[in-house]
């Protein structure tokens, strides 16, 4: 059995509630997010794959920290920060939203949470939005608290995550509509539970309130799940570039915008709302991008894992763009990919070549490779919202 002493990044790398847990349920292998160890190796990813498809996995995904708005102008701050309309947003939901930048650039694609009417909770991705809200808060003129607090979510993704949920919380769970919260208490642990997740799947995220109970809570999750094959796991990179879900860094970073990457939903440029990044967005607008996000099927054998650096993608020699996140699907026995390209270039069924995964071992050769839609499953996103 691994030992938790045996993985160190340093003091300054923090822990999860849960890490612990994790190590004596086999995880062999972390990495870091938002300064945080999160698990990445329960054994093999294409098996941590099948157990997210046909059973359910729990991940220990606490390095999502949360961002705590409160206070008398929580509404209108936190409308500041996002081009996505908010103003119809109930107490009770979760909105997908897009952080952007004066230059409308993405900083985070968070997802936020309406505790109450002037309680926010901003979910992050890998970038550290504390200190940026914290910062546009100062010369804001608004009455707002920013911290983050003691919270600290796991998912539970799965078909068979909501029979999981009703051992825990009851029948009622059921009732817990997609995108939308409820605050609870596990047996005495203050929890909230949400119908998101990070993995394209039926799913649950549950986010502990008091980190003292984190492994507590993540025994009697798999205690509750055992009887319905409940694995401990990682994110799947399989599932979420089967799902065209964004890597943060990977597939986006501050100098991209929101129309490079087809998600003009969620930017209103309409509303009376000056958020950051409005002018620089209405510009890009009128202007068009230069280069757009693609799917793509490449050919070739199996990749050995995800791709750990970008590859060149090039059109009649000419480089037009790079692949983001690249992994072989075994249900699609294909291997998919999301990349950016040169907008002449993004063009459904168009044959590119990228540059061979091998890197310099072979310098200069290609792979075939087709553009195509995203997602590559459920495109429709019937899993999920079912």
């Amino acid at each position: 059995m691994a030992q938790a002493e045996n993985f160190g990044f340093g003091t300054q790398i923090r822990k999860s509630p849960y890490f612990d847990a994790t190590v004596r349920w086999g995880a062999t292998g972390f990495s870091v997010y938002n300064h945080m160890y999160i698990p990445r190796d329960f054994g093999d990813p294409e098996q941590n794959f099948w157990n997210l498809i046909n059973d359910a996995i729990l991940c220990d995904v606490a390095v999502e920290r949360q961002v705590e708005i409160t206070g008398p102008d929580a509404a209108r701050f936190v409308q500041m920060l996002t081009p996505r309309d908010l103003s119809k947003m109930a107490v009770g939901q979760c909105k997908y939203i897009l952080i952007t930048n004066a230059d409308g650039g993405i900083l985070n694609d968070p997802i936020l949470l309406r505790l109450a009417e002037n309680h926010f909770w901003i979910s992050l991705a890998d970038s550290d939005i504390l200190l940026w809200a914290q910062g546009v808060a100062v010369h804001s003129g608004m009455d707002v608290t920013i911290c983050e607090p003691d919270v600290s979510p796991v998912q539970l993704q799965g078909p068979k995550s909501g029979q999981i949920m009703q051992a825990l919380f009851g029948e009622s769970i059921t009732e817990l509509k997609y995108y939308w919260l409820r605050e609870l208490d596990l047996d005495g642990i203050p929890v909230l539970v949400s119908r998101t997740g990070w993995s394209s799947e039926l799913g649950y995220e549950i986010y502990l309130r008091d980190s003292a109970d984190g492994d507590a809570l993540w025994e009697k999750i798999m205690a509750a799940g055992a009887p319905f094959g409940l694995k401990p796991g990682h994110t799947s990179s399989i599932r979420r570039i089967e799902g065209a879900m964004l890597s943060y860094h990977a597939d986006a970073d501050s100098n991209t915008n929101p129309y490079e990457l087809g998600l003009d939903r969620l930017v209103n440029l309409d509303i009376e709302a000056d958020f950051i990044g409005k002018a620089a967005l209405r510009r890009i607008k009128d202007a068009g991008v230069s280069r757009k996000q693609v799917g793509l099927i490449i050919e070739g054998t199996p990749l050995n894992g995800p791709n750990t650096s970008y590859w060149p993608i090039r059109k009649n020699g000419v480089t037009i763009g790079k692949v983001t996140s690249a992994v072989y699907s075994p249900r699609l026995q294909k291997n998919i990919a999301l990349a950016m390209v040169a907008v002449e270039h993004a063009v459904l069924g168009a044959e590119v070549a990228v540059v061979n995964r091998t890197g310099l071992v072979n310098e200069g050769s290609t792979e075939r490779a087709i553009i195509v839609d995203r997602p590559f499953y459920d495109p429709q996103k019937k899993i999920t919202a079912a």
